[in-house]
Parts: C-alpha cells; structure tokens; sequence
C-alpha cells in the first residue's frame, strides 16, 4: 500500500546530473568498481556513488515542479516506433503539492533527446596519461554537464499546467484517443479531461511557451463522478474499446465506466468481491468484457462485465498487500504482480484454476511500487520498488555458466560484480529516491521514464536489445 509523497518538498529547478549520491566524475575509476547493492551493502564514511555512463545510451532527470506520485505517457503521430535519435515525448503527471490549492496536471513536451547507442562491454584504454587528463577535465565541470557523453545535448522541456482540486493518486491518457485523461483524487472524485488545446500548443512549439510554464490554466473537467465512497488509486482504460473505463477505491469497490455521446455513464452498481482497498486494475488486452484487480487483501481477481458483480476467478497471490499489476499485451496469458513484502510474481492466466505460479522473485527490500511488461518484448519487464531502484528483467534467460565466466574476463578490470544476481535480471537504475512509477515509452523501444520523491528520469539502458519488428510484418 505504500503510495504516499503528499508532504515532499518541491523539487528544486535546477536538474543536477549527478545527483543523490552520484559521483561528480564520470572517468574510468583507477582500479576495478565494485558494484553497490542497496539494503546489502553500507556505505562507509567518505564513500560515494558513481555511475557509468557506458551503461546508458541515455539518461537524464527532469521534473515539473512538485513530486508526482503518477504520470503517464501520450501516445503521439511522430511514427509508431521510432529507434533514432533525437527522440520527442510527450507525457501526462499529476502532483503531490504540500496544499491541495496549488496542485495541479503537468502536460509536458520533451525533445530534443539525444544519446548514442554504447557496446555492451565498454572498450578500456591503455593509455594512462590520457586516463588522468579525462579525469582532471571531468571533475572541475559543472553538474549540469556531467552526462554530455551520455545525452549528448540537454533536452527542451515545455510544460503547460491544469489546476486539479487536490492531490492526484493516479492519471491515465487513452489510447485510442491521447488527448483524453482521466485522475483519481484523493478528494474522491475521478475526473475525465480533454487535453487537445494543451497538447496541440505543445506540438506546434519548438521552446518555451512564452515563458508561461508556471501558469495554471484554469480548465473544466469533460466528467466528475462523486460515486466512489474513498479515495483511490486504481483506474485503467480499455485496450480494446476506446473510452470504456474502470476505477476502483481504497472501499473495496470497482465502478465501470461506459462512453456515451461525447460523456460516460457509470454503473451505480459495482462490483465487489476483494475485502480490502483495491490498489490496481488492468483491462485484458484482446478480450474486451474482461479485467483484472488487485487488492490489499493479497489476491488477484480476474471479472467479466458479462457475468454480474462478482469476480470470474480470486486467488491468494502474495501474502501481503498487492501493489500493483500489469497484464502482457504480447503474451495475453501472462500477468504480473507486485507485492508490499517487496516480492513479485508472474502468473499463467491458463493455468488459474490450478498452480498458475510460473515465476517468484525476492530480489528487492523494500515495497514494490510499480511493474510494467514491456511493449517490445513479450519476456522483459521492469519494476520499481521503495528500495531506490528500477530493476529490469528478462524472463527468457537461464543461467549459462560458460557465457557467464566468458563475459566476467571480458570484465573483470573493470568491475568487480555480486556473485548471486538472478540471471533474468538484466539491469539495475539507481539514483532516484523513493520510486512510484515507470512506464515504458510505447513507440520509442527500450526507453523507461519514471518518477519518484525528487523528479524524473528518463533512460534507456545500453543493454536492452529490443528487436524491432520487420517492415513487412
């Protein structure tokens, strides 16, 4: 259940590259680093953090003002799926302001982004002297500057802000139709918007909109439904039938939205069958009747909207609260789920009326918080947890002894690795504190955006080789 950042400070404008316990020097380290393992590992006094830029084709931070518990990313027509450099996105987040008067929906414009794509195994130098000039130059740049070999240039941010009454849990773009978003407040009302002018502005923009980013429009929901008796934070829009919608709260109950002439109508009745706070929802992605829920009472539920309020199938999936879910839309028998004891598991819907269980895993310490299938590859997933780390994996891989002891030599002057990673495990993002959610972008592969206590990151990791599909399929 762990979700709140309602009394987090705002976050400083200024974007510093190298930042929560990042060295300031992104040069070669004279002898082999040691790979840092949060809740493993201590840290001694004057130890510090560094990262390796060869582990990014790109990384960089950004953030609109307050911390965002949620955001989402607005499918654009900039070409279905985009793998060169420079990159644009566009994205929805809704804030967690210290008074409820000043929150508000950041739509935001990213271009500009510009990275390079890294061999997995970065090449050494012999040449020493040259070694210690990059890191005399490298330290006495600025913060600002210190990812330049990374991200090649600093991306545009642009930014139009919609007030919103109170702090928003959780937002969701359609889509089908981008422009249209729904939130959740912790007021109790789910609230529909059409974002078309904002996002129009922002398209027709190169730069800054007249230097009007810290303006808040004023801008009237298209819907406002007061049925739900809590606050929540579960909501997700249909795959499959544009506009239809499911928003579940913190009093066990799951409300199904339908559109109708250019508004919703919602059931008054809902559907009912968790006994705790339902935290997430996902609508199956090929069958349009049918979506799943998750809840603090540690079950999965899988509904029909068919088949009356009741759900189809629940079953015990964690033997703590369940966070978060996410349903495989490459491979629809697949769900995933992540829990409060800081597990997550995956599940073959095939087999639910059996042991579905295909994979368990414990790797993190604390709360997972997030969890999302990749759009590219149907085995590859990324989660975050409230350990301070983005994990992605690949359930695909097995432990190959030979290919391991052969990569570790190329290595191992290098850096000097843990022993007892789970071989799915594919890469570990930190510098990020406190980490509530991500999302894969859905047109650019194998770019993650997430947010978190102090701001957003957006990366694509070096080693995540996402095999784009063929023109002629």
């Amino acid at each position: 259940m762990t979700r709140s950042l309602k009394s987090s400070k705002k976050s400083k404008k200024k974007n510093k590259a190298a930042k929560k316990g990042e060295s300031s020097s992104t040069a070669v380290p004279s002898q082999p680093a040691k790979v840092w393992q949060p809740g493993v590992d201590g840290m001694e006094e004057g130890e510090e953090l560094q990262f390796d830029p060869s582990a990014y084709n790109y990384l960089r931070g950004f953030n609109i003002g307050w911390p965002c518990l949620s955001f989402d990313i607005v499918q654009d027509s900039l070409g279905l799926v985009r793998s060169e450099f420079p990159h644009t996105l566009y994205g929805v987040a809704g804030t967690q302001a210290e008074q409820a008067s000043g929150n508000y929906i950041g739509i935001f414009k990213l271009s500009n982004i510009t990275g390079k794509k890294r061999d997995l195994v970065p090449k050494t130098s012999n040449n020493d002297e040259n070694m210690e000039e990059d890191s005399d130059s490298s330290s006495s740049d600025e913060e600002e500057d210190e990812l330049a070999d990374v991200n090649g240039s600093v991306p545009t941010l642009q930014i139009k802000k919609v007030a919103h009454q109170g702090c928003i849990n959780r937002i969701r773009a359609m889509t089908q139709k981008p422009h249209i978003c729904a939130t959740w407040g912790d007021t109790g009302f789910v609230q529909v918007w059409d974002f078309s002018t904002y996002l129009n502005q922002l398209a027709e923009s190169d730069g800054p909109i007249n230097n009007k980013n810290d303006v808040i429009n004023r801008h009237n929901p298209v819907m406002k439904f007061s049925g739900h008796k809590d606050e929540g934070y579960a909501i997700d829009w249909s795959p499959v039938v544009p506009g239809r919608l499911v928003s579940g709260d913190c009093d066990k109950c799951i409300y199904l939205w339908e559109p109708t002439d250019g508004t919703w109508k919602v059931d008054s009745s809902p559907f009912v069958g968790h006994s705790a706070s339902v935290e997430d929802l996902q609508w199956s992605p090929t069958e349009a009747d049918i979506f799943a829920s998750c809840s603090v009472d540690g079950k999965i539920a899988i509904w029909d909207t068919r088949d009356g309020k009741k759900p189809k199938f629940i079953f015990k999936a964690h033997d703590a609260d369940v966070n978060v879910i996410s349903w495989n839309r490459l491979a629809s028998c697949m769900i995933a789920s992540g829990s409060d004891d800081g597990t997550f598991s995956i599940r073959d819907l095939r087999q639910i009326k059996e042991d579905s269980l295909v994979a368990h895993f414990k790797y993190h310490k604390q709360p997972i918080t997030s969890i999302e299938w990749s759009p590219h590859e149907a085995s590859t997933l990324a989660v975050t947890s409230s350990d301070h780390q983005l994990t992605i994996w690949d359930l695909s891989l097995e432990r190959d002894e030979e290919e391991e002891a052969e990569f570790k030599a190329q290595v191992k002057e290098q850096v000097n690795a843990p022993e007892d990673l789970p071989p799915q495990l594919l890469f570990v993002h930190q510098g990020q504190k406190d980490l509530k959610e991500l999302h894969w972008h859905p047109q650019i592969p194998g770019m993650i955006i997430s947010t978190a206590a102090d701001g957003f990151n957006v990366l694509m990791p070096s080693n995540i080789d996402v095999t784009l599909p063929s023109a002629a399929s």
